[in-house]
Formats: C-alpha cells, structure tokens, sequence
C-alpha cells in the first residue's frame, strides 16, 4: 500500500477511535444525566458530582471525530451533515441545554435545582436519542423506506438503555454504601432493555443492508468473525452476574463497567468491518471521499501534535479524580 493510499486509512482509523472514545467517555455520563430523576435529592448532587470532573472534556472526542471528518473527508461531510441536519441540529441543542443546566445548577438556590436537574435530564435524552438515530440512518447509508426509518428509530430507543447501563455501571465504581447499591439496581434494570435492543438491531441490521449481509454471512468470513458476537455476549452475561454478586461493591466495583466498555469496543469493531471500505455506504469510499494526500499529509501534522495533548489531558485528569465521588463546588 501506497502513502498516498495509507493516509485515507489512518484517519479514517483515527476518525473511528475518536467516535468511540465519545460514545464510551460521554455515554457515562449522558448515561447518569438520564438516570437523575430517579435519584432523591441527596443522590443528585452525588451523581452530579460523579461526572463533574469529566463531562465537558469528554466532548472534545466528538469535536475531533467531527472535525475530521470534515478536513480528511470533505465530500462525506457534505453527505452526511446533508442528511443528518435536524438530528445534529437537536443533538447541539441537547449537549447546550446541559452545559448550562449542569453549571446553573450547582450555583442554584435549592428551590431552582429541580429545574436545572430536569433540563440537564432533557439535554442528556435528546442528544442520546439523536446520535441513536444518526446511528442508524448512517449504517443504512441513509436510504429511503419505512423499513429504514424503523430501524433508525429503533436504535435511537436502543443507544439510550445502553448509555443508562454505562452510566449506572459509573456510578457503582464511583460511590460507596446505600447509592452504591441504588446504582446496582438501576444497572440491573438497565441490563434487559440493553440486551433486548442489541439482539434486535443484530438480527435487523443485515436485513436492512445488503453490504453488511454479504459481509457477515459468506463463509468462511461467518465462522471467522463469530468471535465477535460470542465475546459480545459473553461480556453481557459475566456483567449481569456480576451484578447479582454482593462482592461487587468492593474492589471489583470497577469490573462491570469495564465489560460494558468492551461490549461497546466489539460493537465498534464489528461496525468497522461491516462499513469498510466505505464512508458513506455504498456511496462514497473512504479514497474517493479523501482530501489531497498533500493536505491530508499537513493535517497529519496537526492531529500529530493534538492528539497526543487530548489523550493526555484525558488519562490526567481520569488519573486525579479517580476513587469514590465526593461532594462538587465552585468556588
């Protein structure tokens, strides 16, 4: 393989990883924002305190995910932004709403929380339920058809349940005593919706495209890619049990929130290999989609110097507010 043709691979790569991380570090906690109403009042504070640290920053993922798709992909970024105007549009509007909810509130007087909680619950559902239905407009490759609008819609159901399973697994590591065990119901809740949603969207998804069936289902590429959804489901099995066991509410208070983290990994595995080589499915390539090698040879520069700073940042500050959530304050 060619420099030339290499560069297109590795953003691409780049892009992809980006995303996860978002969807990974920001679904915690989108998770949590949705799990609030259910918490009393004391717990909110809590739960809020939980992500205090690391809500703002862990957008920085999407910007990037976003921006290069925009300078290493421009004739996508036409496509999809084209498509996915209105969900984008109210995803914005959502990750707003709790940017000024979450700093409104801890400043509030205690008769205004209730409001500045809810809008902060608002904010996290409607950017969950519009990067669900990106989703699944995106992995059709945008086709028309009630057959693909109901798929989208069903993921946008579905990206919700598995955002309130990461975030209550969150809070199971991140707090102790009578929450801790209020965050070990909710995940269990959290757990059947998740599964249910998962296997749907497993059996849908070839149906709906017929790139991905032919990917996933000629042999020998089925026997060599069940490892996939075997460890997939392996992960969701050891974490319910994990979740009927007291002793997770000790030191492998972690352990559940790392499996989930790994079916969200497997998941974005298989994704990748379902839409490669394309950006745009059955439409655009990520070759034909690409900028110049000469520009993209300059942004490689740029996201070789930024890159490095965000994944710093990001396992320092991880690495400083680690252990149990305390109380948050501004001064």
């Amino acid at each position: 393989m060619t420099w030339a043709e290499a560069l297109p691979l590795i953003f691409m790569a780049l892009m992809g990883v980006s995303m996860l991380a978002y969807v990974v570090l920001d679904g915690f906690d989108l998770g949590v924002g949705m799990l609030l109403p259910r918490a009393t009042d004391a717990h909110k504070d809590l739960m809020i305190a939980s992500i205090g640290p690391f809500w703002d920053a862990n957008e920085t993922w999407l910007v990037l995910g976003v921006g290069i798709l925009l300078i290493a992909f421009p004739k996508a970024h036409g496509i999809v932004l084209s498509a996915l105007y209105l969900p984008v549009a109210l995803m914005l509007i959502g990750l707003i709403l709790r940017g000024v909810a979450f700093d409104f509130r801890v400043k509030a007087r205690d008769h205004h929380k209730p409001l500045w909680t809810h809008a902060f619950f608002a904010g996290s559902m409607i950017a969950a339920l519009s990067q669900g239905w990106m989703l699944g407009r995106y992995i059709t490759g945008f086709a028309d058809g009630w057959p693909f609008w109901l798929f989208a819609a069903a993921i946008a159901l579905c990206l919700p349940a598995a955002y309130v399973l990461l975030g209550a697994c969150w809070l199971l590591m991140k707090t102790e005593g009578e929450f801790q065990r209020q965050a070990m119901a909710w995940a269990k809740t959290a757990w059947a919706p998740m599964v249910i949603g998962m296997g749907l969207i497993s059996i849908a998804t070839p149906w709906v495209s017929a790139t991905v069936r032919d990917k996933w289902f000629a042999m020998p590429e089925f026997i060599a890619l069940l490892p996939i959804p075997l460890t997939t489901a392996v992960a969701l099995l050891a974490t319910r049990a994990l979740l009927n066991w007291r002793g997770v509410l000790g030191r492998l208070c972690w352990l559940p929130f790392a499996l989930v983290i790994a079916v969200f990994v497997l998941g974005a595995i298989g994704l990748a290999y379902s839409l490669y080589p394309y950006v745009v499915v059955d439409r655009l390539t990520l070759w034909q989609a690409a900028s110049s090698t000469e520009a993209l040879a300059v942004i490689a520069i740029g996201c070789a110097i930024a890159v490095p700073a965000i994944v710093g940042y990001t396992v320092f500050s991880y690495r400083v507010f680690r252990g149990k959530a305390r109380e948050l304050s501004y001064g």
